[in-house]
């Protein structure tokens, strides 16, 4: 699976990227959640349905079009 460092998430409506917060990494839009900790719940056998729950911040629709965009 291709991580957040390799692909350009620009087009990803459901992502954010500000130098200001959290580094300037990519954070799911409207928090501060890293991007990364998606790939790395999903590595650890977390479910998008479990990781929304872990990360209030996030909506499914947020996780599920991330996993799409890092698909393709």
């Amino acid at each position: 699976m291709r991580t957040q460092t390799g692909l350009g998430w620009a087009g990803c409506t459901a992502v954010e990227q500000d130098p200001q917060r959290v580094s300037g990494a990519w954070v799911f839009r409207g928090t501060r959640i890293p991007v990364a900790a998606l790939f790395e719940n999903l590595e650890d056998e977390v479910s998008l349905a479990e990781f929304v729950e872990i990360f209030p911040g996030v909506s499914l629709e947020q996780a599920l079009l991330v996993t799409e965009a890092s698909s393709t």
